[in-house]
């Protein structure tokens, strides 16, 4: 077993409170499976701010830093994470932060960001002639770096596969710097215990790097903006609830036939047929991890018995749940 790998993870005022837990709290947990299993931890969790003690996050709840990155040595760390924030504008214009990141980039093992912390690191330089993602509202800023090829559709850009993928990296919004963790995790300690986290985090599944930011049935396809918006957000929430035509213009204060032609007109498809695709994608999301039986995932998904999740499986994707599983899961 490795050493105590050091995690650190950049605090500043109006830190994105979640961009710093999210990941922090997997490697955290982590630790709890490796104990569990009668194994030391594996992880040392540190945060850094420009100096010790209290960083107000934009949530305005406060973290502290247990120590400076000022006299930080970037070499006892292994894992550095920057995460993003409404204070992103300020660090970019702080020089001697851009310089020691600059610095610490050839020392430590890892380094990532987390949401709209992207641009720190695009800001020093450190993503020029590599891919990159981050937030869906913040890829136009990233695109303003004209050396760095923006990846907007896909949730982290780690890879362990590749020397430069595996070294620096990014993530989009929020929580997939929770997917980007677990990647690590996986990296570090196996898919096994990575799963293992996944579960007592009370996750459904480990989404893959190359997800994209967006389920493509919760995009309006002709780009227009779309009166469903509120309604398509609201719908994977509510699988097991009653999804009728009439319940659905029910929750979007709208006609039953306003509903339908609206519905043709941003979707490219009826209510029918997008509820069951949503229902299709997240039955299909639920079995490639194996997070439930195929009983469960049919009423967890709003197709009540497996016969009518069997159905739609031969349908739309010409293979029973149980074939899926079996090929894919």
């Amino acid at each position: 077993m490795n050493a105590t790998r050091t995690v650190a993870c950049l605090i500043y005022p109006d830190v994105m409170s979640l961009d710093v837990t999210g990941p922090m709290q997997v490697f955290a947990s982590a630790n709890v499976e490796q104990q569990r299993q009668g194994l030391p931890q594996h992880y040392k969790l540190l945060l850094l701010g420009a100096s010790v003690g209290p960083v107000a996050t934009s949530a305005g709840l406060q973290f502290v830093a247990d120590a400076s990155w000022v006299g930080c040595d970037p070499a006892a760390l292994d894992t550095l994470l920057i995460p993003g924030g409404f204070g992103v504008d300020t660090q970019k214009r702080d020089q001697a932060l851009l310089d020691w990141l600059r610095f610490a980039e050839p020392q430590v093992r890892r380094l990532g960001s987390v949401c709209s912390g992207a641009l720190i690191l695009a800001e020093a330089g450190l993503f020029d002639g590599r891919k990159a993602t981050t937030h869906w509202a913040d890829l136009a800023a990233l695109g303003e770096y004209p050396a760095i090829e923006v990846q907007g559709d896909r949730l982290h850009t780690y890879d362990p596969a590749d020397p430069q993928g595996a070294h620096l990296f990014s993530s989009a919004g929020v929580t997939a710097g929770i997917d980007l963790a677990l990647a690590l995790v996986e990296a570090d300690l196996g898919r096994a215990r990575a799963l293992a986290v996944a579960q007592r985090l009370v996750m459904f599944l480990r989404r893959p790097g190359g997800q994209t930011q967006f389920s493509t049935l919760l995009t309006a396809p002709n780009g227009s903006v779309a009166r469903l918006a509120a309604l398509l957000e609201w719908i994977p929430g509510h699988l097991g609830d009653d999804l009728s035509i009439e319940a659905l213009a029910t929750q979007a204060h709208m006609t039953p036939r306003t509903l339908c032609r609206l519905f043709s007109q941003e979707t490219g498809m009826g209510p029918g047929q997008y509820i069951e695709r949503v229902r299709l994608e997240a039955a299909r999301n639920l079995l490639l991890d194996a997070q439930a039986s195929i009983a469960t995932v049919a009423r967890l998904t709003g197709f009540g018995h497996p016969e009518n999740l069997r159905r739609s499986f031969q349908k739309h994707l010409s293979v029973s749940p149980r074939e899926f599983y079996q090929r894919f899961g």
